[in-house]
Parts: C-alpha cells; sequence; structure tokens
C-alpha cells in the first residue's frame, strides 16, 4: 500500500472555504482533503484532476485518493510553512 503525505488541517485552515469534491475542475493546481471522522487531512502538494483520475501536478503521477473536498492551491502558503521555494518558482 502507498503511503500518501497528508497533513491535519489546523484551526485556521478551516476559515479558508473548502468545496465538495464533485464541483472539483479540471487541470487546475488543487488543494485536495479527505474529511472523515478523525477530522480534515489535506494533501501537502498540488493534485490535477484528469480525466484518468487525480495526479500530482509537480510530478505527474497517478495519486490513489478518493478526497471529499478541494480548493485552490496555494503557492504561498507552501513557502512560508516550509520556508523552502516551490520547484519551478522564481
Amino acid at each position: 500500500m502507498m503511503q500518501i503525505n497528508a497533513q491535519r488541517i489546523v484551526s485556521e485552515d478551516f476559515d479558508a472555504m473548502w468545496n465538495p469534491i464533485l464541483s472539483a475542475p479540471y487541470g487546475r493546481h488543487l488543494e485536495l482533503a479527505v474529511f472523515d471522522e478523525e477530522g480534515a487531512h489535506a494533501l501537502v502538494f498540488p493534485c490535477i484532476k484528469s480525466r484518468e483520475g487525480w495526479k500530482n501536478a509537480v510530478t505527474g503521477a497517478r495519486v490513489d485518493i478518493r478526497p471529499t473536498h478541494w480548493r485552490e492551491w496555494e503557492e504561498e502558503k507552501v513557502q512560508a510553512s516550509t520556508g523552502n521555494p516551490i520547484e519551478g518558482s522564481p
């Protein structure tokens, strides 16, 4: 079984609007989350919805998950939390 990197969503993250997964657009960098009985868990990398399913937006690798919610991916949020620039950004 493949392990997916996800982080528990902290309270301030709930301020950002999450959308139901059925409304996710194709071809855009999205942040995906699973809301379950243990709470909310967001992937730590952007994903793209394709006809074949979900793909890691950076590597292009297929991601075998069943997300429940999505929102726009924010590059700045990742840079601020890791202190590292996103690959391919200036």
